[in-house]
């Protein structure tokens, strides 16, 4: 089995993609570090490597947790496999 994203705190709300070419559809294994267990979900949007999936539902207006570490906040309703980044999370800097 591959893991195709990581996670390194159980609180975290998206993972890391670890691997190329995640597409839509696409069934996923991450593991989180923590605890060494393993999860799977759907992708529901291509996510490049290195970028945030969501792990579970995100609402606007939520803080988006990584690495145990506050990253932002969503400023759109995200779902559960959904690719994180710019066009849904902001910072909390500016």
């Amino acid at each position: 089995m591959t893991t195709s994203f990581i996670v390194h705190d159980k609180a975290d709300t998206v993972g890391v993609v670890v691997v190329e070419d995640v597409q839509p559809g696409k069934d996923l294994t991450g593991w989180i570090m923590e605890t060494d267990e393993t999860i799977t979900l759907k992708s529901l949007d291509p996510v490049p490597l290195g970028h945030k999936i969501a792990l579970r539902d995100i609402k606007s207006g939520d803080t988006v947790l990584k690495y145990g570490h506050d990253v932002g906040r969503a400023v759109a309703d995200i779902g559960k496999g959904r690719h994180v980044h710019v066009h849904n999370l902001k910072t909390k800097r500016w």
